[in-house]
């Protein structure tokens, strides 16, 4: 209503009222699903858990080192995921700043 008050067309109410606001609400979920999503799934199509495992027992095999194939391939997840949350909690605090504004 505020948007028509001051002349707003209805696409522009929509781009520079509503859809910002629903941004920076629906940025906490989305980003947690991402996370999610990042967790349950491999690391790219073409490098899949499986293949890092497999990959993971032939260094073992060969260099009788057990643990650390296993560690890097945590330890790639676990980056993956930190890069991906710290990016996602940057974004949310550019938005709160603009909120407050």
């Amino acid at each position: 209503d505020a948007g028509r008050s001051i002349g707003f067309t209805p696409a522009q109410v929509m781009r520079y009222i509503v859809l910002p606001q629903a941004f920076r609400r629906m940025l906490p979920p989305l980003g947690n699903n991402a996370i999610a999503l990042l967790k349950d799934t491999s690391l790219v199509s073409a490098i899949g858990l499986a293949e890092l495992a497999y990959a993971a027992r032939t260094v073992a095999g060969a260099y009788s080192r057990y643990w650390e194939p296993y560690l890097a391939i945590s330890l790639i997840y676990w980056l993956m995921t930190l890069a991906l949350t710290t990016g996602l909690r940057r974004l949310e605090h550019r938005l709160a700043r603009s909120d407050r504004s």
